[in-house]
């Protein structure tokens, strides 16, 4: 999960949440995507939706999540969330201690996925 602030899950309690790894991305702009991807048993679901699933959200308005069904946009929407997931300059760990210590990585090339999220889509328009 790529999240841009908290998250009440606790990732890497056995038999619970082992299996999920959790980044919180903060940066300059607040702008942050809702893609909701499902490996469901190897045929993929894709997501989008108009809100956080926070109960505030879920309990008083009209939200709305929608699948995705075409291959190129899905595509583009795998892409973003690994350039999200590879960030290695604004990203925090959320693990079971939630110390929220920032994502190290051995590559000396910083990764800031806002701003490679903009090149990326700059490109694509060219």
């Amino acid at each position: 999960m790529i999240v841009r602030g908290i998250c009440c899950l606790k990732p890497g309690i056995i038999n619970l949440s082992e299996n999920i790894k959790v980044y919180s991305i903060i940066d300059r702009y607040l702008e942050h995507s809702r893609i909701y991807i499902f490996h469901n048993g190897g045929d993929e679901k894709i997501y989008l939706a108009s809100a956080d699933l926070m109960k505030r959200n879920l309990s008083r308005r009209i939200e709305v999540a929608f699948p995705i069904y075409n291959k190129s946009l899905k595509k583009v929407l795998k892409k973003l969330f690994e350039i999200q997931f590879n960030d290695n300059a604004k990203a925090r760990i959320i693990n079971e201690f939630q110390d929220n210590q920032y994502k190290k990585d051995e590559k000396h090339i910083k990764v800031r996925s806002q701003y490679k999220t903009y090149r990326y889509l700059k490109e694509m328009n060219n």
